[in-house]
């Protein structure tokens, strides 16, 4: 046994001993690459993904939800302050149900079975409506995330104290809702409206006007009153300032929310809309050729009159067929003898011109005024400086032209200058402080740049193992051809003891005439090796 091992112990190292220096590199190389490559892959092979199991939890809560997984010897890690515990990824539903039937966590969020296991007389009447008002909270917030498009949602219910006196009026309650949709979905009207309505009949005494819904962009989501809107002119006009106040804010929120992110961007916009509908009628006469004010000649007439002669006789006497006893003495006088001229030219022309009538209606709702206020916050919210004046006064001019092509063109008023549009436009840069949270619960994913990483060091080792087999192959191949060249041995023809050269020369005499091939080839090895 210590003879095989030492016989294999010594191949090995005359083998080592035969590599060159570039050949025991490649292989340290590539057995080093081999024991990080399978680190790695065992590294993340073997590594737990931790997902939030709880989140807003108390330190009580915390306490009993990690007591009882050490206790199943699950692993668990607290994070956030000790609001939220984590667990592993493929743990998460099985846990949330077997703990949901322990009961545990026992507080937090209040719903309406609180009351049902926690049935006492003492709790007073200010700790009961506590109570009450946090598990209508939480139903109403649970029943709104059931809603398409919505990912999560808080809800903040106000409700009016109740009168000593029995004619006390009675006030109306109000609630504010934040929602968290999801990216890129769009609320329809009959949505909105459900909403409305859902809150309003899950909260007693709580009409539509005091809901007030918004998502974490800041957009509102308001209610459409048909009636209200056909009986009051005032709320139809203010209705349509806020949608059209409301579209430019989408519009703008997305564009910017694509440059600078959905929560880096608050804008706000005011409008003044003219509500003024025109009815008139206009009768205009125009001539057809503008330039030489003149109309289409449809007739023309010209008379030209023309006298030459002498008066030879001139006019008088008696009118015939009057009695001169009735003509009271009346008579013609003689006119003197003379000569004379006479001419007269009349034309008449008739044009035909351009008779126009409009009967023109005015359409209202046209924007008089706009003005758009954005809040930018900046890509380090700590530092101003990290949001370069360039970016900003791009933002700027993207929302003067806004403003150029959506106020109103009027010919009788002056076109708006850039400083005018300038005093339209605020854009502040400035960190927001009054962000709503809300819990990351996207699962964590391997970064492509492992996958990257990992695809190089395969390529690197396959490369170093190609090297590796073909110089091997090639050494394998040198030692062959050596082998054979000492394989080669010289029959002994002479018994008798002679002298080395003699031997030497009867051996080799023999070997060329019984194995030439043998002996050609033992003489290309004596030439080489000279």
């Amino acid at each position: 046994m210590n003879e095989s091992f030492q016989k294999y112990t010594a191949n090995i190292k005359e083998y080592w001993g035969s590599r060159t220096k570039k050949q025991k590199f490649v292989f340290f190389g590539t057995f080093l690459l081999l024991v990080v490559f399978v680190a790695i892959i065992s590294f993340f092979a073997t590594r737990t993904t931790l997902v939030p199991l709880y989140s807003n939890l108390t330190p009580s809560e915390t306490g009993a939800i990690k007591e009882s997984l050490d206790g199943r010897g699950i692993q668990s890690e607290i994070a956030d302050g000790g609001t939220t515990i984590k667990v592993p990824q493929e743990s998460v539903d099985t846990l949330k149900v077997e703990l949901a039937a322990e009961g545990i966590p026992k507080s937090g969020s209040i719903d309406y079975s609180f009351f049902s296991q926690n049935a006492g007389i003492g709790v007073t009447e200010n700790e009961f409506n506590m109570q009450k008002l946090d598990a209508m909270q939480t139903e109403l917030s649970n029943l709104i995330k059931g809603i398409d498009g919505v990912s999560d949602a808080k809800v903040m219910i106000t409700l009016p104290e109740k009168g000593v006196f029995i004619n006390d009026v009675q006030d109306t309650a109000s609630a504010s809702i934040v929602l968290n949709t999801k990216p890129g979905y769009q609320f329809e009207e009959n949505q909105i409206k459900a909403l409305y309505h859902l809150v309003a009949k899950s909260v007693p005494n709580l009409p539509t006007d005091n809901i007030v819904i918004t998502n974490q962009f800041f957009e509102y989501f308001d209610l459409k009153n048909n009636e209200n809107s056909s009986s009051h002119s005032f709320t139809a006009q203010h209705e349509i300032k806020k949608e059209i106040e409301r579209d430019i804010q989408r519009q703008v929120q997305s564009m910017l929310g694509t440059l600078m992110g959905q929560d880096k961007v608050a804008v706000s916009v005011t409008a003044d809309v003219d509500f003024t509908q025109e009815n008139r009628e206009e009768n205009l006469v125009e001539p057809v050729d503008q330039e030489n004010m003149e109309g289409i000649t449809i007739s023309a007439q010209k008379i030209t009159e023309t006298f030459t002669g002498n008066a030879d006789a001139a006019a008088g006497g008696v009118p015939q067929g009057e009695d001169p006893a009735d003509s009271l003495g009346a008579s013609y006088i003689e006119g003197a003898n003379g000569n004379g001229d006479y001419e007269r030219v009349e034309e008449t022309i008739n044009n035909e011109v351009n008779k126009i009538r409009k009967e023109i209606v005015e359409s209202p709702y046209k924007i008089r005024d706009l003005g758009i206020q954005v809040m930018v916050e900046p890509p380090t919210a700590d530092d101003p400086n990290s949001l370069p004046q360039e970016r900003v006064d791009d933002i700027t001019k993207m929302l003067s032209t806004i403003v150029r092509t959506t106020i109103h063109k009027d010919a009788t008023v002056e076109e708006l200058t850039d400083d005018d549009i300038q005093d339209k436009v605020v854009v502040s840069v400035q960190p927001f402080n009054g962000k709503v949270e809300f819990p990351d619960s996207s699962t964590p994913v391997i970064p492509w740049w492992v996958y990257a990483i990992g695809g190089v060091l395969l390529a690197i080792i396959g490369l170093l193992i190609f090297l590796f087999i073909r110089a091997r192959k090639k050494n394998e191949e040198e030692e062959w051809v050596e082998e054979r060249i000492e394989s080669v041995s010289i029959p002994d023809v002479n018994e008798e003891q002679e002298t080395e050269g003699t031997m030497r020369r009867k051996q080799l005499e023999k070997m060329a005439k019984d194995k030439p091939e043998e002996f050609a080839k033992l003489l290309r090895t004596w030439i080489i090796e000279d």
